[in-house]
């Protein structure tokens, strides 16, 4: 199994202000799956996200990628681990303001040793008569395909996604889940998105619903629909 996730739970506060924010969550997600975990705000779906890309630690349990335990990193290791295998997109799209398109961009390709080739990225993100841009002169949809280009360029095995579309208006949503597709279809990366869109779903592999911090749902949707035909 490419990533295993075993029995995670994960809280916050104390006393009074005591949160159980994951119960014990199990799931298994094989390479190149496109993975939506889905639920209402609260749910602990951003905070499982945090602990599969190494950015929070959970109270107990463990992730595995391809048998290797993260609770057996040291921080060095760790910071390896996210190197190697992991790109985020977030809401927010962190560009670095004084850079173009192309040398936000290539911050990711300095973390990899096997960078994709930048000139068919720009291309296949719809970027490369933008790429000489800074991000001022940017759409937010733009903005957000740099971004995605900033994760992917490193060749990661794993696309971390919370919530890309949230700051976007319905057009330019559907136009960015179309790029993640392509995405995944074109270098196979595993996409493992944060979504509260109920709509989203219908365009992944597997589908996992969270409410009040444990798992209801977990299901592999037989027919997907294209990203392009999703309407909410």
């Amino acid at each position: 199994m490419f990533l295993e996730i075993r029995d995670i739970k994960k809280s916050f506060g104390q006393g009074d202000s005591f949160v159980e924010v994951l119960k014990g969550i199990n799931l298994e997600i094989n390479r190149g799956e496109f993975c939506v975990l889905l639920g209402p705000s609260g749910s602990g779906k951003s905070t499982l996200l945090n602990i599969i890309g190494g950015i929070d630690g959970a109270d107990s349990g463990d992730i595995c990628i391809e048998g290797e335990k993260m609770s057996n990193m040291n921080e060095k290791r760790l910071t390896l681990y996210r190197r190697k295998h992991l790109g985020y997109i977030f809401q927010m799209y962190n560009l670095i303001p004084n850079l173009t398109v192309q040398e936000n961009i290539e911050v990711g390709a300095y973390l990899s040793d096997k960078p994709l080739e930048m000139e068919e990225l720009l291309r296949t993100l719809g970027l490369y008569d933008h790429r000489k841009k800074l991000p001022n002169q940017l759409s937010g949809g733009q903005q957000q395909r740099t971004a995605i280009g900033r994760a992917i360029i490193k060749n990661p095995d794993i696309l971390l996604c919370d919530e890309p579309t949230g700051a976007l208006d319905y057009k330019t949503s559907k136009e960015i889940l179309k790029l993640i597709e392509t995405v995944n279809q074109k270098y196979g990366n595993t996409i493992i998105m944060v979504t509260h869109n109920d709509a989203i779903k219908d365009m992944a592999d597997r589908v996992v619903r969270l409410r009040d911090g444990m798992i209801r749902k977990n299901y592999v949707n037989e027919a997907r629909v294209s990203a392009q035909d999703l309407e909410w």
